[in-house]
C-alpha cells in the first residue's frame, strides 16, 4: 500500500518525488515504492459561479439580487480539468491507503488541497506535511515528521469560510454597482479601503497650504551650528523677521562651546525580512512592484531551493532553527560573501531576542537562506539583487551591534542657542555587511535638523570666531503620494486611516497584519492597476475619476480598514477552534444584503470623464481612454462587450539622445518607440541599431512580448464578470 503526496505545483511535487525515491511517470504523477507523488496547479477546484445555482444569474440584473445559495457549491476549474481527473483516479486507487497534503504550509494552501479531496468525495486518512523550505533535508525531516491531517481541520474551515465571505460579499456588491450604474465597478472589504487610503492622502496633500520657515547656520571652528529656538526648542521659525534678527546679532561675533557630549550608541542590525519588508525594500531600492519582488522570491524558493518560503508574515526564526544556522552560512557562504560569512563561521553563532523568538512565529519563520548550495551563475540580474538583499540581512543580524558615539555639541552666541552633531564610530558591527552604506529610513520632518558632520575635538568654555553666517528657508511639505512601497507599508498598519479611533478595532488590526495578508497584497496592488482604479506617474500611485467615483458609491463600512480587522480576527477565531465556521457565515449573509439594498436604494451616479471619439469596432460605442500599469489604452465602457486595444507601452528600451525609457506605440503595420524628448524610431531599426552597437537584441525576447501583447489585447478584462471573479479571492 501506498501513500499519496499532493503538491501545490509540478516544480515541488518533482523536488518530493525525488527525494522519495519516486521516479517512474504516471499520468499526472511520479510513482515510487512507498509514495506516489501528484500535483494540483494553483487551485484546481472553486466556488461555483452564480449561474450554476439557477440560470437566472446569467443575465446581471438587480431584481436577481441578492444572490443567496444555500449551500455553496464547488466546481472544476476548466482550464486544469485534465490534473483534477488524474488526481481524482489516483485518490480511489485501490493500493491509496492515505493522503500526504504538501501543498503550501498556511491557511491557502490548506484550501488547494482539501477542495480537491471535497470535490472528489475521498474520505481516507490525511497526513500533513509542514515545512517552510523545499530543500531536500526539509523534505527528508518533513516526512519524518508528519502531522495528523486532523489537527489542521480548522485551519481548512477558516480558509472555506474566507472565499465563501468573499464570494457573498464581492459578488453581490460587485453586481449590483455594476446593474445600478451600468459601468463596471466593483467593490471588496480589501480593495476598496485601499483605494479609500490611497483617496484620503490626495485630499491631505490637496488641502494642504505649505508655510514658510526660516532658520539660520554659521560656520566656527570648522563646525556647522543650527540655530536652535530657546523657546520651542525648534531649529526653524515661520516669522522672518526672527530669523533676520538673530542673523544680525550673531555675525562676525564669537560663540562660546557650552556643552559637548559624548553618548555611547550601540544600534542592533534591522529585523530579518518578512514578504511585506522585502517587497518594500525592492520597490525603494530597485523599482520592483509588489508582485515581482513575489514571483523572484517564489523561484528562489521552488526552483533554486536558495531560500525559505516566501509568504510569511514574521521577522524572526524559532530556536528549533539555530542549530542550521552553521549549515546556512555555509552554503550562501560564496562569491561576494564568502568572506563575510567565513568571518561567522570561525566562531560560536551569537543569537538574541532581536530575531529569534518563538512566539513571534506563527506558521513561518522569516524569509532566510536555506542549506542548499548556491550557484549565483544559474540566477538573473533580478534574482540576484533579491536573494543579496535577504542574504546580507540574514548575515547582518549574526554580526555584532554597531557601536559609536553620538557627540552633541551646544554653543552660544549673541544670547541665541546654536547646536552642532556627529557620530564617532567605535565598532561598524553589521554595517560592515553594507560597507558601512547601510542608512535606516529617515522620516522628512521639514526641520532644519543639525545633520551630522565630522566634529574636531573642542571643549567647553572655547570661543570660537563666527566665520560666516546666513539665513537659510524653506517650506512645508504635504505628505508625500503613495509609492508600491509606501502603500505596502499602509495596508500592513492602516490604523491612521480608521475612522472611527475604535481601541479594540485598532488592536485587532495589528494583531492580524493589516489590508490583505503577505500572500494577498501584492494581487491586491496589482488588481487595482489592471481595473483602472489607480494609475502610475513616475513611481507615484494616483487614484483615477472611476475610482473617486466608486469611493462615493460603495456603502461606508466597505471604505473601512475596520471591517477587514474584524473579519480576520474571527477567520483566526475559526483556526483556533474558538469560533463556529457557520456563526461566522450566517453574519456574512446578512452583511451581504445590507450591502446590496444600501447600493439599491442609492441616488448616486456614475460618469465615464475619459470618453474619446474613437469607436469600438465591435458594438460601436464610444472607447474610453485609460492608463494602465504600464501601458496606455482604449477600452469599450460596454460592461458587456470587453473590447480594449493598446494604444503605447512602456518599455526599457532607452533613448539613445537623453536615455530615458521610450514608449511603445502599437499603431500601423509596425510598432514605434517614441520618446519624451522628441525622438521616434521604428522597431526594426532599433534592432538593427542595437545589432550594430554590439548589445544584440534576443528575438526570443521581442516575439515573446510581442505575442503577450497580442494575448493581453485579447483578455476581455472590462467584462464585468470577469473582474467580479478576480475581485472576490482576495483575502
Amino acid at each position: 500500500m501506498k501513500s499519496l503526496v499532493i503538491a501545490e505545483k509540478p516544480s515541488v511535487a518533482r523536488d518530493i518525488a525525488r527525494v522519495l525515491g519516486c521516479r517512474q511517470k504516471g499520468n499526472g504523477c511520479l510513482e515510487g515504492g512507498a509514495y506516489t507523488v501528484t500535483w494540483a496547479l494553483g487551485h484546481l477546484v472553486t466556488l461555483a459561479d452564480p449561474e450554476e445555482y439557477d440560470k437566472k444569474y446569467t443575465k446581471w440584473e438587480m431584481t436577481t439580487l441578492p444572490m443567496m445559495p444555500e449551500k455553496m457549491k464547488l466546481v472544476v476549474i476548466g482550464q486544469t480539468a485534465k490534473q483534477y481527473h488524474a488526481v481524482k483516479s489516483l485518490l480511489f486507487r485501490g493500493d491509496i491507503k492515505d493522503i500526504v497534503i504538501a501543498t503550501d504550509a498556511g491557511r491557502e494552501g490548506e484550501l488547494v488541497a482539501r477542495w480537491i479531496l471535497e470535490k472528489s468525495g475521498c474520505t481516507k486518512p490525511i497526513k500533513r506535511l509542514w515545512i517552510s523550505s523545499v530543500t531536500d533535508k526539509a523534505i527528508q525531516d518533513g516526512f519524518r515528521n508528519l502531522k495528523d491531517g486532523r489537527e489542521y481541520d480548522n485551519l481548512y474551515r477558516a480558509a472555506a469560510a474566507r472565499a465563501e465571505a468573499d464570494w457573498l460579499v464581492g459578488m453581490n456588491g460587485t453586481r449590483a454597482l455594476t446593474c445600478k450604474y451600468n459601468a463596471q465597478l466593483s467593490c471588496g472589504r480589501v480593495q476598496t479601503p485601499t483605494l479609500a487610503m490611497i483617496a484620503a492622502r490626495e485630499d491631505e496633500i490637496r488641502n494642504f497650504t505649505p508655510k514658510d520657515y526660516f532658520g539660520v547656520t554659521l560656520k566656527a571652528g570648522g563646525v556647522q551650528w543650527t540655530w536652535r529656538d530657546g523657546k520651542s526648542g525648534s531649529y526653524r521659525s515661520f516669522h522672518k523677521g526672527k530669523s533676520e534678527e538673530v542673523l544680525r546679532e550673531v555675525k562676525d561675533g564669537m560663540l562660546l562651546v557650552t556643552s559637548v557630549s559624548h553618548k555611547p550608541k550601540k544600534i542592533q542590525a534591522p529585523g530579518l525580512y518578512d514578504l511585506t519588508v522585502l517587497q518594500r525594500e525592492a520597490n525603494q531600492k530597485y523599482g520592483f512592484s509588489a508582485k515581482e519582488t513575489l514571483n523572484i522570491m517564489q523561484r528562489l524558493y521552488e526552483n533554486h531551493k536558495v531560500l525559505t518560503y516566501p509568504r510569511t508574515d514574521s521577522r524572526y526564526i524559532g530556536k528549533d532553527v539555530v542549530p542550521t544556522i552553521k549549515e546556512r552560512l555555509k552554503a550562501c557562504g560564496t562569491g561576494p560573501y564568502k568572506k563575510l560569512a567565513g568571518v561567522l563561521l570561525n566562531k560560536p553563532v551569537q543569537v538574541n531576542a532581536s530575531f529569534v523568538d518563538d512566539k513571534k512565529v506563527s506558521n513561518h519563520h522569516a524569509i532566510i537562506p536555506t542549506e542548499q548550495f548556491v550557484q549565483l551563475d544559474h540566477m538573473t540580474n533580478e534574482e540576484r539583487k533579491i536573494y543579496d538583499m535577504v542574504v546580507r540581512r540574514f548575515l547582518s543580524v549574526l554580526y555584532p551591534p554597531f557601536v559609536y558615539d553620538q557627540v552633541v555639541m551646544e554653543g552660544n552666541a549673541g544670547g541665541h542657542s546654536f547646536a552642532a552633531k556627529g557620530k564617532l564610530i567605535k565598532s561598524p558591527g553589521w554595517k560592515e555587511i553594507y560597507d558601512g552604506s547601510y542608512d535606516e529610513d529617515e522620516e522628512e520632518t521639514g526641520e532644519l535638523q543639525p545633520k551630522d558632520q565630522s566634529l574636531p575635538d573642542l571643549k567647553e568654555g572655547e570661543r570660537l570666531k563666527i566665520e560666516n553666517a546666513v539665513q537659510t528657508a524653506g517650506k512645508t511639505k504635504p505628505l508625500a503620494r503613495f509609492t508600491e512601497a509606501t502603500l505596502l507599508a499602509a495596508m500592513e498598519n492602516p490604523v491612521r486611516y480608521m475612522t472611527s479611533k475604535d481601541a479594540s478595532a485598532a488592536k485587532t488590526l495589528g494583531e492580524t497584519g493589516g489590508l490583505g495578508t503577505v500572500a494577498t497584497r501584492a494581487d491586491i496592488i496589482e488588481k487595482l492597476f489592471h481595473t483602472f482604479l489607480m494609475e502610475k506617474r513616475g513611481n507615484e500611485i494616483y487614484i483615477t475619476s472611476k475610482a473617486r467615483q466608486l469611493l462615493e458609491l460603495v456603502p461606508e463600512d466597505l471604505k473601512k480598514p475596520e471591517l477587514t480587522a474584524d473579519w480576520e480576527k474571527k477567520l483566526q477565531d475559526i483556526s483556533k477552534g474558538k469560533t463556529r465556521q457557520e456563526t461566522f457565515l450566517k453574519d456574512i449573509r446578512e452583511y451581504a444584503c445590507e450591502i446590496v439594498d444600501e447600493i439599491k436604494t442609492g441616488d448616486g451616479t456614475f460618469r465615464h470623464d475619459n470618453i474619446t471619439n474613437k469607436v469600438c469596432p465591435q458594438c460601436g460605442k464610444r472607447l474610453l481612454s485609460v492608463n494602465g500599469k504600464n501601458s496606455k489604452m482604449l477600452v469599450c465602457q460596454d460592461r458587456e462587450c470587453g473590447y480594449r486595444e493598446t494604444v503605447s507601452r512602456t518599455t526599457n528600451a532607452r533613448c539613445p539622445k537623453c536615455h530615458k525609457r521610450m514608449e511603445m506605440i502599437v499603431k500601423g503595420k509596425e510598432e514605434t518607440f517614441v520618446c519624451a524628448c522628441g525622438y521616434k524610431e521604428k522597431l526594426s531599426a532599433f534592432q538593427a541599431r542595437r545589432e550594430k552597437e554590439g548589445a544584440g537584441v534576443n528575438k526570443r525576447d521581442v516575439q515573446k512580448y510581442m505575442k503577450q501583447q497580442q494575448r493581453e489585447a485579447r483578455e476581455p478584462v472590462n467584462n464585468a464578470f470577469a473582474q467580479a471573479l478576480a475581485g472576490i479571492r482576495l483575502d
